[in-house]
């Protein structure tokens, strides 16, 4: 029996069953832009699902034409950001750069949770949207879709997430260009320079594989996915060497015999595994 999340969210809804989490961006009538409340409900509802322990994998899906148009201009109207000159600028500047810390924190929280997070992108991505993109775990994509690094083409350079991502996913050539021109990134060439790891002919049928996928991964072992996860991300940021050690430590105390068993057990009495879920983490002491 799957369960909706409350309905006060403005910018998604979130159904979760048999241990997939489903969000999807509703407001297509305005390309799902990325209003101030998109800011605020992301990091909100992915944290409450990191911390639930029971869920297993994250699917973002999208409505509409577009998956999103990127940041609604109202957010920099709202901070201050096409205004006047402040009375003391260093002192603004500073105030400013924990404004932006917030914002890459809505995505970074994608990249922490414990849980892969799968996307499914029709139509346009564009500007914030690839920065969010590009913190998912696995990207899928309809043959209509594009990446747009639009920052450039407002006259600003991109800094959520996009540079620091899409330089460890494609070649750092392709991302010079496509941040210095603010051309498009069409879903087969996204494809063959690996963004995506595949392409389906429509919206319907990329979202059925992203769900596909996150019901696949629900079905192992929670505790040795999310060890993937860290592991897969530290090995990133860090040398071989680093990563190797890194690796014996956490094995030393998450090994898990007792699901190893399980998976050998039901291999051999031709069933489905049953592993136990994450434990619930609590907020606060």
């Amino acid at each position: 029996m799957g369960n909706t999340a409350p309905s006060d969210y403005s910018c998604f809804t979130v159904e979760v069953e048999a241990g997939v989490a489903h969000l999807k961006l509703i407001r297509a009538e305005s390309f799902n832009s990325m209003t101030r409340s998109f800011w605020r409900e992301l990091p909100a509802i992915v944290n409450d699902l990191d911390q639930r322990g029971g869920v297993r994998a994250i699917v973002i899906s999208s409505t509409g034409k577009h998956f999103s148009a990127g940041m609604d201009l109202s957010v920099f109207a709202d901070e201050g950001i096409t205004g006047g000159e402040p009375a003391d600028r260093h002192v603004a500047a500073e105030a400013f750069r924990h404004k932006v810390k917030g914002l890459q924190e809505t995505f970074s929280c994608l990249e922490r949770a414990r849980m892969p997070v799968i996307m499914a992108i029709q139509g346009g991505c564009i500007g914030g949207a690839v920065d969010f993109a590009t913190a998912c775990d696995i990207r899928y994509a309809a043959s209509d879709a594009y990446f747009v690094i639009q920052e450039i083409n407002i006259g600003m350079t991109a800094d959520v997430g996009t540079f620091p991502r899409l330089c460890k996913l494609i070649p750092e050539g392709w991302v010079k260009e496509l941040a210095y021109t603010g051309r498009k990134l069409p879903a087969a060439k996204a494809l063959e320079l690996g963004l995506v790891n595949a392409v389906f002919d429509s919206h319907e049928a990329v979202v059925a594989h992203a769900l596909e996928t996150a019901r696949e991964i629900a079905s192992k072992t929670p505790l040795a996915v999310t060890g993937s996860k860290v592991i897969i991300n530290y090995a990133r940021d860090h040398s071989i060497a680093d990563t190797l050690d890194y690796l014996a430590v956490w094995q030393s105390g998450m090994l898990a015999g007792p699901h190893m068993a399980e998976a050998f057990a039901a291999k051999a009495g031709k069933r489905e595994p049953v592993y136990p879920d994450l434990a619930p983490i609590k907020a606060g002491i």
